[in-house]
């Protein structure tokens, strides 16, 4: 995917004043200060699109940007650090967990995990979240520019790791905002679902028997992208490449509980 033109569509502070139409929507959520902002910009090739700020926690909307006159990128408000009254975070909570849950258009959620750390209890929660969500669902490490070769892989290693003890398989991919890794890899997800959702009347995971596994996993005579889940021997292919037939699934019944306090 080439990015042509990208525009700042709208800040949202609700479902009921979010973008109308069809567009499909991308969208990225972490905690506060693991870069979220920056990445966004690497992305789209944009110096200073996505607002940065020294300050976690500074972006307080939900805010849309028109891709290529097709899509949405959307980047979701910080969590974790910001420091606003109980009663605003409490309304930010809803509204992110109405838009992961209730938004038709969202296609796709990149959660970014800071490379460096171990996953959070609050990064669980959004996992857990993510599963009542309709949307697929993709996990980004950030600022492995950071890491060693070896730590890139002990990362990795440790996100599958933190997924498969929540009952949860999910592609995982290295990024850096500093030096561009995974960017590719982003656009090829994107593409994939984007294609994904204009062929939702083509079953997501074939059988050459005509009988759609349902367990949502591809076949194991065929050859699924390692990236997508650890290798036996413990060292996953950090590339994060997409497979087309190696969606993650999910359920339809929004549960808002899991979002921090």
């Amino acid at each position: 995917m080439k990015i042509v033109n990208v525009s700042f569509a709208q800040g949202s502070t609700s479902l009921k004043n979010m973008p109308q139409g069809l567009l499909p929507e991308v969208a990225f959520i972490g905690r506060s200060n693991v870069g979220k902002s920056s990445l966004i910009n690497r992305l789209l090739q944009r110096r200073s699109l996505a607002r940065t700020s020294g300050t976690p926690g500074k972006t307080q909307e939900i805010n849309f940007y028109l891709v290529n006159e097709t899509f949405h990128v959307v980047d979701l408000p910080g969590f974790g650090y910001a420091k606003v009254s109980k009663t605003q975070r409490a309304k930010w909570q809803r509204s992110i967990a109405a838009y992961l849950t209730g938004r038709e258009q969202l296609k796709v959620v990149f959660q970014l995990m800071d490379s460096r750390h171990p996953p959070t209890d609050l990064d669980r929660e959004v996992v857990l979240l993510m599963a009542e969500s309709n949307a697929d669902h993709v996990v980004l490490l950030t600022k492995s520019d950071k890491l060693s070769g070896n730590e890139r892989s002990k990362a990795i290693q440790r996100v599958h790791e933190t997924l498969l003890e929540l009952g949860k398989e999910r592609p995982v991919v290295l990024t850096s905002a500093n030096d561009g890794r995974g960017r590719d890899a982003i656009l090829e997800w994107i593409d994939t679902y984007l294609t994904k959702s204009d062929l939702q009347e083509v079953p997501d995971h074939p059988d050459p028997s005509g009988h759609p596994d349902p367990s949502g996993h591809p076949d194991p005579s065929g050859h699924p992208d390692p990236s997508d889940h650890p290798d036996p021997s413990g060292h996953p292919d950090p590339n994060g490449h997409p497979d087309p037939n190696d969606l993650p699934g999910a359920s339809d019944h929004p549960d808002l509980s899991y979002l921090p306090d």
